[in-house]
């Protein structure tokens, strides 16, 4: 992995940073020559790997306890990341659950961790970040095109997590426009990766709805990351950006 100096001197904390989307984006990230703090709630092994890959490629990155449901824990982990550093200039909020299930079927109990993952630890995590940014800051969500489209059955209480955060960054936005921070969703469609493999026993069913037939690579959606998270997206604020392959079109 070449590095560049496009994110040069910036410092960045990916919730969720130790697979799939998370771990790409923190490759991407860290390429781009940010320093990266992977946060984990128990892929410790996964994100030591990862810390060092990237260091082996000449890159700059830390592992960082940090569970998406306990919002102390978050928020320590957030603080902890800006005093070591001194800064904190890039949040990516990359944790999430998926659980699908008929109407009659579906547990309050994962109702619940929906809520909990998908739309509180964002907010927890942004307040925590917010704190410590300057101008410039940029907090970057992945969100899903299922917010847009949730074309089969179950899937109802995952696409309103998803949908919160449409809602969630357009306000935010607000608030933290004055101070020249952005706030911006990433809303992929399907990605190959353990929770939704291209292989996997749905991934033909998607196609069919999709302009172009397969899954995003990790990579892809890390690219889009990547944009808002550079000098050159410093305009888009409040936005909801698919990169879905034609999903919701």
């Amino acid at each position: 992995m070449s590095t560049t100096s496009l994110l040069a001197g910036k410092v960045a904390f990916i919730h969720g940073g130790s697979r799939g989307i998370g771990a790409a984006t923190a490759r991407r990230l860290a390429r781009d020559g940010a320093t990266v703090a992977i946060g984990y709630a128990s892929s410790a092994i996964a994100a030591e790997a990862l810390v060092e890959e990237i260091k082996a490629s000449g890159g700059q990155a830390v592992a960082v306890k940090a569970d998406a449901t306990d919002a102390t824990a978050l928020t320590n982990a957030i603080d902890g990341v800006a005093e070591r550093f001194g800064r904190l200039d890039i949040l990516v909020n990359s944790a999430g659950v998926l659980a699908v299930a008929p109407l009659d079927q579906f547990t309050l109990k994962d109702f619940d961790q929906t809520v909990a993952v998908n739309i509180r630890s964002v907010f927890v995590a942004t307040q925590a970040a917010a704190r410590h940014m300057k101008e410039g800051g940029r907090i970057i969500n992945i969100g899903s095109t299922n917010a847009q489209r949730m074309p089969f059955a179950g899937g109802g209480v995952y696409a309103m997590s998803k949908s919160a955060l449409v809602g969630l960054v357009k306000g935010l936005a607000r608030d933290l426009g004055p101070r020249g921070i952005t706030v911006n969703n990433v809303a992929p469609g399907p990605v190959d990766t353990d929770m939704n493999p291209e292989a996997g026993d749905f991934g033909a069913a998607l196609h069919d709805l999709m302009a172009i037939k397969r899954h995003a690579k990790a990579d892809e959606i890390a690219g889009m990351v990547a944009y808002l998270a550079g000098p050159e997206a410093a305009f888009v604020t409040g936005a909801d950006l698919l990169i879905d392959g034609g999903f919701a079109a």
